[in-house]
């Protein structure tokens, strides 16, 4: 088979999942549906195997064509980095970035910067996901990832600490007022705790010890929500103790909203870190966005804790 032959039905494909359907894939590429669905057909009758399953109202990718689809995409990537690099005679990002985002965090501290840079320059585009789940970076396509939590054991991924998030754990003065302030750990597993959501999991708290070391402390999941701000607003609506960090509830504990608890147990800090796929080569486009995550986090008042 020729290199040509290989590159067949590749933007097709990877353009008609991201369009949803063949119709507007072939918009996007100025030429006709047919042509988009017989480019799609002939590579997975090359492939051997089913990349889309098709019906009359929509297009969904295969387990193969999920795999294949990532595949697809780093290599689009890299001949559209490489092309802009010979375009504009040196090297500067050029490409779509895609990146994933812890929800509030992301939102907050984050993406304000990526913004900066997709202004800064004009050739760099932006795909940008919120997530409090451990999204698969590979499986997925993500080409950088800010992830809060010790890091897993992730073979192929490079990591770099941008700081630490502090947390505390609070209550409205009204929940207080109602139902009393826990004197030891012990008491919240009795108590209405908030939290996120756990799938399969019990709820439980990082804590920090006399000495130093940090525990894990399990208490009484009640509400669970699977977004920062809205755990704030249960927490200021008086339904219970929350663990969460300073950067969000700054704010609420200055003006008396919250009032913190358990004090003797507070200091624990969760790491931030922003992770990418292992490569010999860093495109132009990844290594704007992890310097600038880096430069930032060293600013006061950028939500990092060094």
């Amino acid at each position: 088979m020729s290199i040509g032959n290989r590159f067949d039905g590749l933007t097709e494909f990877a353009e008609t999942v991201r369009a949803g359907s063949f119709s507007a894939a072939a918009a996007a590429l100025g030429i006709t549906a047919s042509a988009v669905g017989k480019s799609v057909s002939r590579l997975e009758a090359r492939l051997g195997t089913k990349l889309l399953h098709r019906t009359t109202r929509s297009l969904t990718l295969t387990n193969e064509g999920e795999a294949y689809l990532a595949a697809c995409m780093n290599v689009l990537d890299e001949l559209e980095s490489a092309e802009g690099t010979i375009a504009v005679g040196r090297s500067v990002p050029v490409g779509r970035v895609r990146i994933d985002l812890p929800g509030a965090f992301g939102r907050r501290h984050v993406l304000p910067t990526v913004l900066d840079l997709s202004r800064l320059h004009p050739r760099l585009d932006l795909s940008v996901t919120f997530s409090e789940r451990l999204v698969d970076i590979f499986a997925e396509g993500t080409d950088v990832a800010v992830r809060i939590g010790e890091l897993r054991d992730d073979t192929g991924l490079v990591a770099r600490r941008l700081g630490s998030q502090r947390l505390v754990i609070c209550a409205s003065p009204s929940y207080l007022a109602e139902n009393g302030v826990p004197r030891d750990e012990a008491e919240l597993l009795e108590r209405d705790c908030i939290g996120g959501i756990r799938r399969d999991q019990r709820m439980s708290w990082l804590m920090k010890s006399k000495d130093g070391s940090t525990f894990m402390q399990e208490v009484k999941g009640r509400h669970e929500f699977n977004d920062g701000m809205a755990m704030v607003d249960a927490v200021l609506a008086g339904c219970g103790l929350s663990q969460l960090p300073t950067w969000l509830v700054g704010e609420h504990l200055r003006s008396g909203a919250l009032v913190p608890v358990l004090e003797q147990h507070a200091g624990a800090e969760m790491p931030i870190h922003v992770v990418w796929p292992q490569s010999r080569y860093v495109k132009p486009k990844l290594r704007v966005l992890i310097d600038a995550l880096v430069q930032v986090a060293r600013l006061d008042n950028s939500g990092f804790h060094p």
